[in-house]
């Protein structure tokens, strides 16, 4: 047989906030690898579209889920895997930016917003992911891909968005735990640390004069990230390829953090 270790056909993956963006990114890249491809998001007209999107590379489904809500977290992977029978891959994505004027102006209420979404929704995903592969694994069925979506705010500064960078850091840690407590089922662990990228959530900011003339500049490869960009990596870590890949950090930034 041919080396085909990219080839998800047979897999499911799963993409919180996968309605746009990044997340919207990866799914298609796994899509167009022969996953099945299940997305979560709050917005149900971007659901929609992305769904009709997907649905052109194969089997796709879209649910409306808030993932600061730890029950639709629960219940929403139980449905998913009801509806495509497994979940191979799980990526926890979503998430919401949310500064202030600086940080000693951060009110409690925007902290724990972001922290909702950004910390608990990935916690609660990755959780969920998790007690269903190692239930897999213990019925004779192991491996399974849990994947963060950190950022590079988790190892630079960010000022005025701490609340931001301090779920990104967390993040960190929390998938390096993950990887080595669960490596005996065959389920692997990685982080994402997305860098500059054009996003809806980012483009007010990326867009902006100050940002175009002072930190476009400093990205050696002198553009900003898309969401294309990530499909690569989310194929990678869906399929066998990574089979022995994990507790590892992905710096997907135009190599920006290191210059």
């Amino acid at each position: 047989m041919p080396y085909a270790p990219f080839d998800l056909t047979g897999k499911v993956a799963l993409v919180t906030g996968g309605n746009g963006g990044i997340g919207l990114g990866m799914a298609e890249g796994m899509a167009q690898a022969g996953a099945a491809v299940a997305i979560w998001g709050r917005n149900e007209s971007k659901n929609a579209a992305a769904e009709k999107q997907l649905k052109a590379l194969g089997k796709a489904k879209a649910y409306a889920v808030d993932v600061a809500d730890e029950a639709a977290v629960v219940a929403a992977m139980a449905q998913t895997v009801a509806d495509f029978g497994r979940v191979d891959c799980v990526v926890a994505n979503a998430g919401i930016g949310g500064g202030a004027k600086s940080f000693a102006e951060f009110s409690t209420e925007q902290w724990r917003k972001v922290l909702a979404v950004d910390l608990d929704g990935a916690f609660w995903t990755l959780r969920e992911g998790a007690r269903h592969m190692v239930a897999r694994a213990q019925a004779g069925d192991p491996g399974g891909s849990l994947v963060s979506i950190s950022s590079t705010s988790a190892v630079h500064g960010a000022p005025r968005n701490q609340a931001y960078a301090a779920t990104k850091g967390a993040l960190l840690a929390m998938t390096k735990g993950i990887a080595v407590e669960y490596a005996r089922y065959g389920i692997r662990a990685n982080a994402v640390l997305p860098g500059w990228i054009h996003t809806d959530l980012a483009a007010p900011a990326l867009d902006s004069k100050g940002f175009q003339e002072k930190v476009l500049p400093r990205v050696p490869m002198r553009r900003w990230g898309t969401k294309e960009d990530f499909g690569g990596i989310a194929v990678y870590l869906a399929s066998d390829a990574s089979a022995y890949h994990t507790g590892d950090l992905f710096v997907i930034d135009g190599a920006y953090t290191i210059f």
